[in-house]
């Protein structure tokens, strides 16, 4: 039997102005030194990285910082959203991170995103490398070639929630525990209506990179890209040839697919800890 306690995880509402806009945003925290904000997959929410939260091997050396993006998980779209679609862009993306990072007061923080976290990486990367520490992108491709119709993500005849699951199911892992499977799923069961199709718009569409890779300068900002080998929307080809035309260092991970940090996040954190140290070797580098 389970003794009551509580993680080591801390969440706030964050009020900020974002594209001109009032936002509140949902944002959690654990452990302190070297500030990792961390990005979650299209159609989920931060609870993706409750395992980073709350591994100690982590949090000991890094401030790990997780929020919901606006319209998903506990952040709110702003007033007026029933009169919109919600359509994600690289530019609001990169925007968003930009000012939430500048509002929390982050010195360069590493910034860790997967799938759609992991494509604005290389935005990033391309965009602000001045800004970060390092990078790493999880599921990380210069693009993906759409391979579903995303219009059954958004349809009033349809059930949403298990949809969006079901278009996600085959990207976990096979071997990935059965618990943390369908925790992954639940979380996009619990979309809010026509947000995943929304983020697809730059994943599938307007994200795409490809003839922006070879500018990015690893110099300016390391940049750590680590993909599970089931995954086959982002695929391990994709990733390698992002790190073949940037230089950055690649993994592919065993045993692992798209959502590596919610399906076995113990297995993900073995990868996770070399780069982490990485980077904690080269801050400690550049501050002497």
């Amino acid at each position: 039997m389970m003794s009551p306690r509580f993680e080591p995880i801390v969440g706030r509402y964050l009020c900020l102005d974002l594209f001109g806009r009032p936002h509140r945003l949902y944002v959690e925290e654990a452990g302190s030194g070297i500030p990792l904000l961390c990005l979650h997959t299209a159609g989920s929410d931060a609870r993706q990285y409750r395992g980073v939260l709350n591994d100690s091997r982590v949090t000991a050396n890094f401030r790990v910082i997780v929020f919901d993006m606006p319209w998903h998980g506990k952040s709110s779209p702003p007033a007026g959203w029933q009169n919109e679609e919600y359509r994600l862009t690289s530019r609001d993306y990169v925007r968003m991170i930009v000012d939430i990072a500048a509002a929390l007061a982050l010195d360069k923080p590493v910034v860790m995103g997967c799938s759609i976290g992991g494509r604005i990486v290389l935005h990033l990367a391309n965009e602000h490398p001045e800004r970060f520490r390092a990078l790493i992108g999880l599921e990380s491709a210069a693009h993906v070639a759409p391979y579903y119709d995303v219009n059954w993500l958004d349809r009033p005849d349809v059930n949403g929630g298990p949809v969006c699951a079901g278009v996600v199911s085959g990207l976990i892992a096979p071997t990935a525990p059965a618990a943390e499977r369908w925790e992954t799923l639940w979380h996009y069961m619990q979309g809010g209506p026509g947000v995943f199709k929304g983020d697809l718009h730059f994943y599938m569409v307007d994200g795409d990179i490809r003839d922006r890779v070879d500018a990015i300068d690893i110099r300016r900002c390391p940049l750590f890209l680590l993909t599970g080998e089931y995954d086959y929307s982002c695929t391990s080809e994709g990733t390698l040839d992002v790190a073949k035309r940037t230089g950055a260092e690649a993994t592919i991970m065993k045993g692992l697919g798209h959502f590596p940090m919610s399906e076995d996040p113990g297995h993900f954190v073995s990868y996770l800890l070399p780069v982490l140290e990485t980077i904690r070797k080269l801050s400690v580098g550049s501050a002497h």
